[in-house]
């Protein structure tokens, strides 16, 4: 083997990193020096080795007659592909475990059997190495389902290389920033991220089945309305207008209400020029679903629905593990209502404005000149939320603070708003939809003339407006965070273990 060009390396680290990385490249000299494309072809009719696995049933064995050092055992044909993941050599035997996404299965390699020209294939082999096989699925001696090799395909070389298996990757932001190589290395990652295509897959079905129709709304949003939130801000060239990354889905499916979609939803990205934490990312994925002639009561039902659902096509009991405890997702969900729980949590009834301010001066939070049901709102964020361990329904929430949302005719103080909480994480937020044209406009007045003249959500969405008066019929409305919804049903404790890609600070060069 030619010697490695060695570069003057700034510690040990990199004097390994380079040495490993020149033995492989000259492997790949030799791949193609043996007319092997490196890079490899189109592999057809491979199976899935989790589907392999599944065929060791038809492995049959024959009595071990005397003089015999093995059982002679009949498997099928089989034909995988995968990374080389691990890998044994002793002699003319390489025992190798390569693994796909469905699962991992031990190779046996011997030189006779698989001939000189692979053989010498084999002899290129690193770990993180793409290869095919083609051979008997058996057992070896110790009872390990095993392919024998028959025939090896080199489908691509890895020139990088890859962690140490028993260290591999242990920063989480290693892991978050290379998400390849933590799909590749850490358990549970693979598997995880599988999980969250179900979970989304199912709630399309459950909704799909109940003749909700799937829309794509505008991203670039000339108003940043739907929500209290901080908007990216944009440009567009030619218009020469502000634009702003959408903060909700709301306004929009709305509106295909007043045009008769009668059942509607929206998968998709929003975007919010916020904090970075285990439960918030400034993209994420939101889930919106209206439904004509509803209300929240309907949209609860819809939630459990949803959510049991998910929980089902994962193939996971309704008792799920979160750290170290347990959450029961069997419905129906407990429901109580914000004022009660505000009273069960704090000792003060949600009408005793001097009780609450009493209780805000002992927990610092400033009061002076707040409306009453701002300060009991920022004491239940405070005192409450992080106690629910849920899932529970938090319904009935003060008006003042619900501006898209429909009061009680018993009691217009109350809006017809429930929260679901879950181990103080709110997973998802539904309305009665409000559809009167004037009150929303006088709420939308009302709600931005506390806002600072230049905050991007100072403008009143007068087109949305406008739709309204053409008549929105009465409604329920429903949003779910897909990503924390994702973690709770995962058991991940940050939000970033559940979004392949979550937003980091760009790497220094």
């Amino acid at each position: 083997m030619a010697q490695p060009t060695m570069t003057t390396p700034s510690d040990d680290a990199s004097a390994d990193l380079s040495m490993h990385e020149a033995a492989r490249r000259e492997k790949l000299r030799k791949l193609r020096e043996l007319g092997i494309d490196p890079w490899g072809q189109r592999f057809d009719d491979h199976q899935k080795i989790g589907d392999i696995r599944a065929r060791e049933g038809e492995i049959v064995v024959e009595p071990l007659v005397e003089g015999q050092r093995s059982p002679v055992q009949h498997g099928p044909h089989v034909r995988a592909a995968g990374r080389l993941v691990l890998q044994r050599r002793t002699g003319k035997l390489i025992f190798a475990d390569i693994r796909d996404w469905s699962g991992q299965i031990q190779l046996f390699i011997g030189r006779k059997q698989v001939g000189e020209a692979d053989w010498a294939v084999a002899d290129c082999f690193d770990l993180g190495d793409l290869i095919g096989v083609e051979g008997r699925l058996g057992r070896t001696n110790t009872g390990e389902l095993t392919i024998f090799a028959e025939k090896l395909f080199f489908l691509t070389k890895s020139v990088e290389p890859h962690p140490e298996k028993h260290h591999g990757l242990t920063d989480p932001e290693q892991r978050q920033r290379k998400r390849y190589l933590d799909l590749i290395h850490t358990e549970g990652a693979l598997p995880r991220f599988l999980q969250r295509t179900k979970i989304v897959q199912s709630i399309r079905n459950t909704l799909g089945g109940q003749d909700f129709v799937e829309v794509e709304g505008p991203t670039l949003h000339s108003i940043a309305g739907g929500a209290a939130a901080r908007p990216f801000k944009t440009h567009h060239n030619a218009l020469d207008i502000p634009l702003f990354m959408r903060i909700a889905l709301e306004l929009h499916l709305k509106r295909l209400l007043v045009g008769g979609i009668e059942r509607v939803y929206e998968l998709g990205r929003v975007y919010r020029n916020e904090g970075v934490s285990q439960k918030h990312n400034p993209e994420f994925t939101m889930l919106e679903v209206y439904q004509a002639y509803g209300d929240y009561r309907s949209m609860m039902d819809l939630t459990e629905r949803l959510i049991v659902g998910a929980i089902k096509a994962t193939g996971q009991p309704l008792q799920l593990p979160w750290g170290e405890a347990t959450v029961d997702y069997t419905p129906p969900f407990a429901r109580k209502t914000y004022d009660e729980l505000f009273a069960e949590y704090t000792g003060v009834a949600a009408d005793d404005v001097a009780g609450m301010q009493a209780l805000a001066a002992k927990h610092n939070i400033e009061t002076t000149g707040k409306h009453p049901d701002i300060i009991k709102s920022e004491l239940f964020e405070e005192l409450v939320e992080d106690r629910l361990t849920g899932p529970i329904f938090v319904t009935d929430y003060p008006s003042s603070i619900c501006p898209l949302t429909k009061r009680k005719t018993s009691n217009p103080a109350v809006a017809e708003r429930f929260e679901l909480f879950v181990h103080g994480m709110e997973v998802a937020n539904a309305y009665t939809e409000l559809n009167d044209p004037d009150l929303q406009e006088q709420l939308f007045r009302t709600q931005l003339a506390g806002q600072a003249e230049d905050d991007s959500m100072a403008k009143m969405d007068t087109d949305f407006l406008r739709a309204l008066r053409y008549g929105m019929p009465p409604a329920g409305g429903l949003g779910v965070g897909i990503d924390r919804l994702v973690m709770l049903l995962t058991n991940s404790a940050s939000i970033r273990d559940v979004i392949l890609f979550p937003l980091l600070r760009p790497e220094a060069t």
